[in-house]
């Protein structure tokens, strides 16, 4: 089968079976409340009506948003301002207190923010669900009781063989306005699409939102099916044979689902076929709590299986890390996802959004690749480092003055300025020993969960941020965590920034641990790791408060194997790094001799200090520049391993002025490794 209307599952997820009947009813779509069906016998309405029910979820009571105004509901409509519950389907009786929806109807209740799946009658008497007491996930129907039926029991009449090109009637709730029949035609039928275990039913009588998990209809008011699907692109809709619902095996839920998994970091799928299977009667509750479990499970495997598939070439492994493994830092102002392109090299990801200003010189910069939001927040000078750093509400409120969460209340967007406190917090530490803070937030009004990775940084946080809907907030967790290893950020900040980031020890990634920063204002700064080490005083360049440090990260082979480590180190006189002022301590690689040109003249150029590596002063648009290579000592082998030296100023100055403050740099810095 193809084209049918379906919600696509976000990568990594299960939820294959959630169909967009349901979705769009929750989300508020609307069909026409058409009560009258051609020949329909009129004495068998009253008991369609009576054995068909909404299938409902109570609205969320308390809302821990904080808004910019109070919400304007008085611009909504009155039956959607005054209604307790969100429709998301229907449901129908087949007996003895036994009732039949459609899976994905029940599985919208699954990790949802609202409540659970009840059924409510043409009355507006809502019933609890007692037991689920069939389920197939593939099929897409569940069979279940209600806790407390209904006083006056009503089944519809079952037609187990029904003939085609007969009339049939979809029948549903039209999203709380009452119980809705179309008519149509039963047209044919179809395998269903893995390997042909049963037929769907094809049919032409409209189905809206509402009509999901209702019953299809035979001439004489029968029930023949389930209505599950509607096609896109032809004016026929997908009903499951009641044949079948009756035939499936008691007291079991089964799972048996062709899924696949993609990843943001290349374009590979895994594709796996999902079985399960799992002993009922369950309550709700324990029922979903079932279901969730297996599809994280499963999940978690598809995850695993996929990223082994790729060991050979996942970076920074293979032929493809090289460009990257070799090539220079780069600055970049959001964190970049390292993703691997069509030619299978590895380069970094990410599509910038314009900078939008916070109080008190804060910012946030946003980004988005692939299917994650990209931050880079500058903290405000007013808001002291340990309440950002200690206190997630804070960072995510800093994230809500942007206005990038909205809610919409009739004709108008009501501005969330806190989503108050996360529902869970975490810490994640990924292949590089950088301390991500996770945080979980409600969203009870839309249904959905923010899902947020957070990097401290100098002058702030680089984050990751994805919006997982009911059920997918372990997708969202189990993503994120893995896209941390594929990471690209650098660490920049004042040097008063840098001091409140240093005192949080417990923030710092592994590499920072082995480096010393100290400086003095006004004294002297002094900047020490393994690789190599340099000081400097004011005589050079000025150390004042807000002197930018800026170290530039990046991935590499040290002996080997492979790291992330810091390959350029910059000292800014002021706060903005404009080229100019500067003081630069860069690392250079010798590539592999089959390494593009580019790679191998950059290092040529270095390693027999060619200019600009020459010590030769030189006006660049107004920026004086010089720069020298530090040379490895007398009678060492080849160097594998250069740095270079540089300082800059603004305006131009003579070539002796230029080189008396190289050599003040060049006194007091060591290189321990070439």
């Amino acid at each position: 089968m193809h084209d049918r209307e379906l919600i696509l599952p976000a990568r990594g997820s299960l939820w294959s079976r959630v169909r967009r009947l349901a979705f769009t009813a929750i989300l508020g779509f609307s069909g026409n409340a058409v009560t009258h069906a051609a020949s329909l016998d009129p004495a068998v309405l009253p008991k369609i009506e009576a054995a068909t029910f909404e299938v409902v979820q109570a609205k969320p009571v308390n809302d821990p948003l904080t808004y910019e105004k109070p919400l304007p509901l008085d611009l909504l409509p009155y039956q959607e301002r005054t209604d307790k519950y969100y429709s998301i389907g229907t449901a129908f009786a087949i007996g003895n207190n036994r009732y039949v929806t459609a899976g994905h109807v029940l599985l919208a209740g699954v990790g949802s923010l609202w409540g659970p799946p009840e059924l409510r009658d043409a009355a507006g008497h809502v019933y609890p669900i007692g037991k689920i007491e069939k389920f197939s996930l593939r099929q897409d129907f569940v069979v279940f009781s209600l806790a407390q039926p209904p006083a006056t029991a009503a089944a519809l009449d079952i037609d187990s063989k029904p003939a085609l090109n007969q009339v049939v009637y979809a029948v549903g709730n039209a999203l709380g306005t009452g119980v809705v029949i179309r008519d149509g035609l039963y047209t044919s039928n179809t395998p269903e699409e893995l390997s042909g275990s049963w037929n769907w039913m094809r049919f032409s009588a409209a189905a809206s939102p509402g009509n999901s998990g209702g019953p299809l209809l035979d001439k004489d008011g029968r029930l023949i099916g389930v209505v599950l699907m509607k096609s896109q692109n032809e004016n026929l809709n997908y009903a499951l044979p009641i044949s079948e619902v009756l035939k499936a095996p008691a007291d079991r839920g089964v799972i048996d689902e062709r899924t696949s998994y993609q990843f943001d970091a290349f374009d590979a799928t895994n594709n796996s076929l999902f079985k399960a299977s799992f002993a009922l009667p369950l309550s709700f509750a324990q029922f979903s709590s079932t279901l969730q479990k297996l599809f994280n499970e499963h999940a978690d495997a598809q995850l695993k299986a996929l990223l082994a598939s790729q060991s050979a070439t996942l970076f920074p492994h293979g032929a493809g890390s090289r460009r990257l493994l070799y090539g220079q830092a780069w600055a970049t102002s959001i964190p970049m996802l390292i993703v691997r392109d069509s030619s299978g090299d590895w380069a970094l990801s990410g599509k910038r959004g314009d900078r939008i200003p916070l109080a008190a010189n804060g910012y946030v910069v946003p980004g988005v690749a692939g299917h994650n939001y990209l931050f880079h927040l500058r903290r405000p000078d007013n808001l002291p480092a340990s309440r950002l750093y200690g206190d997630q509400t804070v960072l995510m409120d800093q994230l809500a003055k942007t206005g990038m969460f909205k809610r919409t209340v009739g004709s108008e967007q009501i501005k969330v300025t806190s989503l108050g406190a996360p529902e869970t917090e975490s810490t994640h530490v990924d292949a590089w020993q950088r301390r991500w803070q996770v945080g979980v937030w409600r969203v009870p009004y839309g249904n959905f969960r923010v899902v947020l990775y957070s990097l401290p940084v100098p002058d702030g946080y680089v984050m990751l941020l994805r919006f997982a809907p009911p059920g997918h907030e372990h997708d969202g967790l189990m993503d994120l965590a893995a896209l941390t290893d594929f990471v690209y950020v650098d660490y920049e900040g004042t040097l008063a920034q840098w001091k409140d980031y240093l005192k949080n020890a417990a923030l710092l990634p592994a590499a920072l641990r082995d480096i010393h920063i100290d400086f003095d204002y006004d004294q002297r700064f002094s900047y020490a790791s393994k690789r190599m080490a340099f000081s400097f005083t004011p005589a050079l360049q000025k150390i004042t408060p807000d002197s930018l440090l800026s170290l530039y990260f990046n991935y590499f082979l040290d002996h080997g194997k492979a790291v992330w480590d810091v390959v350029d180190v910059r000292v800014w006189k002021n706060k903005i790094s404009d080229d100019a002022n500067r003081i630069n301590i860069e690392r250079y690689m010798a590539p592999p001799e089959d390494m593009d040109d580019d790679f191998k003249s950059k290092w040529r150029q270095v390693s027999r200090h060619e200019h600009p590596y020459d010590g030769v002063a030189f006006n660049d648009n107004d920026v004086m520049k010089i720069e020298v290579v530090v040379d490895p000592p007398a009678g060492a082998a080849p160097p594998s391993v250069l740095y270079t030296a540089f300082y800059g100023v603004q305006g131009n100055q003579p070539q002796p002025a230029m080189k008396a403050k190289l050599d003040m740099l060049m006194k007091n810095l060591r290189v321990f490794e070439h």
